[in-house]
C-alpha cells in the first residue's frame, strides 16, 4: 500500500512538470507575455504562481528571439537566446517573463517551469 502512495505521489509531481511546458510561435514584430499578470492573461501555466521560481527556455527553431524580464513596467533583464540554445532563468515572485520576436521569420519557444529547489 505505501509503494502505491508513493509512485502516486511521484507520478503527479512527474506530471505537473510535464504539463506547465508550453511550445510557442512568434513573428518578429510579436512580444509575448508568459507570466506575471495572473491566471487567465498569462501565455502560459506557471505551477509556482506567487512564488520564486525557475524558467527554462529554449529556442526550438533557427531564429534569435529575446527573452524579457519585467518588474511592474521596468526591464530588470534581456537575454538574447540563440536557434537551438535552452536557458534556465531564476525569476522572483511578481516579474513578468516576455518573449520577444528579433526577425523578420517566426521563432519557435518552448517555456517550463521549475521549482528552486529542482536539481
Amino acid at each position: 500500500m505505501r509503494e502505491l502512495i508513493i509512485i502516486t505521489i511521484l507520478s503527479i509531481c512527474y506530471q505537473t512538470e510535464i504539463n506547465a511546458q508550453n511550445v510557442f510561435e512568434l513573428d518578429g514584430s510579436q512580444s509575448m507575455l508568459m507570466t506575471g499578470k495572473g491566471p487567465g492573461q498569462d501565455a502560459t501555466i506557471n505551477p509556482f504562481e506567487g512564488k520564486d521560481f525557475y524558467a527554462v527556455i529554449e529556442n526550438l527553431g533557427n531564429e534569435l528571439f529575446s527573452v524579457r524580464i519585467q518588474e511592474r513596467g521596468k526591464i530588470i533583464n534581456i537575454i538574447a537566446l540563440k536557434p537551438k540554445k535552452k536557458k534556465k532563468i531564476k525569476l522572483l515572485s511578481g516579474q513578468e517573463l516576455y518573449l520577444d520576436g528579433e526577425t523578420k521569420n517566426w521563432a519557435k519557444a518552448s517555456v517550463s517551469y521549475q521549482d528552486l529547489n529542482h536539481k
